[in-house]
């Protein structure tokens, strides 16, 4: 036998049976996978335990392999190729099965517990739902869920930690969750000036409720919606924002929002969107970069969650 660009490859001489067509190693496609995940060589590298010049050397031993690049190298990032977004959702599905089939095998008491640390107000609104989802279909697994507020400590005992970041305070290795946009709700006939609030404008006259971890919340909107003499300075304040829904539920104004947190209370017909407001928010929810390598259990719902299905 030899190798043949870091490849197996079977020697063959004339008359001899078609030897079958060498296939690229386990270790250099999980490199691919792992770098395309965090688009940096070296964050794939902390992940693996290899070095950032053994990913590199890996990735491009599979694009020779493959004959295409995978990736666009720019000077501190990466960026899939179109043949690089083909192939990794097989790959990464081919990895997960390798995972699952390992793990099956080893017995049952196999740990497969995940603690996650989320701010309260996601945790409520947002990810039981997604919780509940991702158990239904892996009954053998016991989360955690640890509801977080401001400065709360939670999170160095978490496997998986959620954080809500202005877009200028990402570091390098967090994962979106979801792109947010703010919006503004109100109680259901919510009335100023003895009309039924339905246009931006009237903002200027109606009670503002405001989320003081997110002091400018309305500011974002208020530059959004053109509303440049918006008093941002009255009105009812809560550190909380599931408190400042129910405020508004009680029909003491209006609140600024992060519309994800604000869906189950519009589901239920307790808040309505009194005007469409589609203001990108500067805030988002991410996955923090782990400070230690993820066990399994954990990263296979952290997979999950970035899979599309949150």
């Amino acid at each position: 036998m030899g190798r043949i660009a870091g490849f197996m490859c079977l020697t063959w001489q004339e008359g001899a049976p078609t030897p079958v067509e060498h296939r690229p190693y386990l270790n250099h496609l999980r490199s691919f996978e792992a770098a395309a995940r965090h688009l940096n060589f070296t964050l794939a590298a902390e992940e693996l335990n290899y070095t950032q010049a053994a990913i590199s050397n890996h990735v491009r031993s599979l694009e020779e392999y493959l004959g295409k690049p995978l990736f666009i190298r720019h000077a501190r990032s990466l960026e899939l190729t179109g043949p690089g977004q083909a192939y990794l959702p097989g790959i990464r599905r081919a990895l997960l099965q390798i995972e699952d089939a390992t793990e099956a095998i080893i017995a049952r008491t196999h740990d497969q517990t995940v603690v996650i640390s989320c701010p309260i107000s996601l945790a409520e609104n947002w990810m039981a739902s997604r919780v509940a989802a991702f158990l239904a279909d892996h009954p053998d697994f016991t989360i955690t869920l640890n509801g977080t507020v401001w400065g709360d400590r939670i999170s160095e005992v978490a496997d998986l930690t959620v954080a809500i970041k202005h877009r200028d305070e990402v570091l390098p290795g967090d994962a979106l969750l979801a792109p947010e946009r703010l919006t503004v709700v109100c109680a259901p006939g919510y009335m100023v000036a003895g009309e039924v609030l339905c246009r931006p404008g009237q903002l200027k006259a109606a009670g503002l409720i405001h989320i003081l971890t997110r002091q400018d919340c309305w500011g974002a909107v208020a530059a959004g919606l053109d509303l440049d003499d918006l008093d941002l300075h009255g009105g009812v304040r809560s550190n909380s924002s599931n408190v400042a829904l129910e405020l508004a539920a009680s029909g003491l104004g209006c609140v600024a929002v992060l519309r994800s947190l604000a869906e189950p209370y519009l589901a239920r017909g307790v808040l309505t969107e009194p005007f469409a407001c589609a203001v990108d928010s500067p805030w988002n929810y991410y996955l923090s970069r782990p400070a230690r390598t993820l066990k399994p259990p954990a990263r296979r719902f952290r997979d999950w969650l970035l899979d599309g299905n949150g």
